[in-house]
């Protein structure tokens, strides 16, 4: 262990010179940053990232010691500000991930961002030097079938196999266990740094609906909703993937008031539409055809794309 301390740790594929390895600070205590670890904490970025009062939850870390933490932590990493011109180098880290269809690539600047949540998928090479990783896929609703990334894999000559062995796969049964597999997740995406490139959670909201009901629950709901999109933004910046988000729409009782067009919104309230970077809204045209529409977003503009669903998964729109 001693020797293993005194090494110069070495970068890993995807880091930023700050986001330093948490053997670094094991000289302090190696049986604290185990209990970090235990909850998905496995960088100083992730500890600069968590409140004192999140932390100071972790069974076994006193307030005197989430203290010395803290302070071990900020000695290696400065918090202070950098010039447009630096954020704008630390940008080219980001990639995109096509969606498979051209039209719909384009609509969103190149693909699924990562560093970024989208809301509304398969994990190929695509543009701006994404050569291709492994996905995470979170269910909540069931609907995840292995028989479609064969049909996908067919379609780009992949083999069946590899590509099956790429996804990991979990299913959420409520709220609390979707936040919990969270942990898991940040603690994968260090143990295989660089790797690991999307993260997708089919649906976002769906067990929310189901743990809380009623107005009364409402603001406990969204409370708990608001930490769960601050930890997947943070998992998206500290290891640098796309985190791939669907949501369900529900009628909007004020949209024949202002004479919208659709009387249709996403369910979740201001917490999720803030969260996400960009938002996607889907609608069902003839057969296959599917229009995606940009919700929201902070530097696409608002505009529509056509594209297709079949056996091989998202694809152009044929005319």
């Amino acid at each position: 262990m001693k020797a293993m301390e005194d090494q110069v740790v070495q970068e890993e594929p995807g880091y930023q010179d700050d986001e330093v390895n948490l053997w670094l600070i094991e000289k302090y205590n190696v049986a604290d940053i185990k209990k970090l670890k235990t909850v998905g904490i496995c960088t100083i970025k992730g500890i600069q990232m968590t409140t004192r009062r999140a932390l100071c939850n972790v069974k076994g870390l006193s307030e005197a010691k989430v203290d010395k933490i803290k302070e071990a932590a900020n000695k290696l990493i400065e918090p202070g500000f950098l010039t447009a011109f630096e954020y704008s180098e630390k940008r080219k880290m980001v990639f995109h991930i096509t969606t498979g269809s051209q039209e719909f690539d384009k609509l969103l600047g190149g693909g699924i961002e990562s560093m970024a949540i989208t809301e509304s998928c398969n994990s190929l090479p695509g543009p701006n030097g994404y050569t291709g990783g492994k996905i995470i896929f979170i269910d909540t609703e069931n609907t995840f079938r292995p028989d479609r990334l064969r049909d996908i894999a067919d379609r780009f000559n992949l083999d069946h196999d590899a590509v099956l062995d790429n996804v990991l796969y979990a299913r959420a049964y409520t709220s609390e266990h979707q936040m919990e597999l969270l942990d898991y997740v940040a603690a994968k995406f260090h143990e295989e740094a660089g790797i690991f490139k999307l993260l997708i959670i089919d649906s976002i909201m769906a067990l929310f609906r189901v743990d809380f009901s009623g107005r009364g629950e409402l603001a406990e709901r969204q409370q708990k909703l608001a930490q769960m999109l601050s930890r997947l933004q943070k998992i998206s910046e500290e290891y640098n993937v796309a985190v791939f988000v669907t949501n369900q729409m529900t009628a909007d009782p004020g949209a024949t008031m202002t004479f919208q067009a659709d009387p249709k919104k996403p369910i979740g309230g201001h917490i999720l539409a803030h969260a996400s970077t960009t938002r996607i809204s889907l609608r069902k045209g003839r057969g296959e055809l599917r229009i995606a529409k940009i919700y929201d977003s902070p530097e696409m503009p608002e505009n529509e794309a056509t594209f297709a669903i079949t056996a091989g998964g998202i694809g152009d729109a044929k005319e």
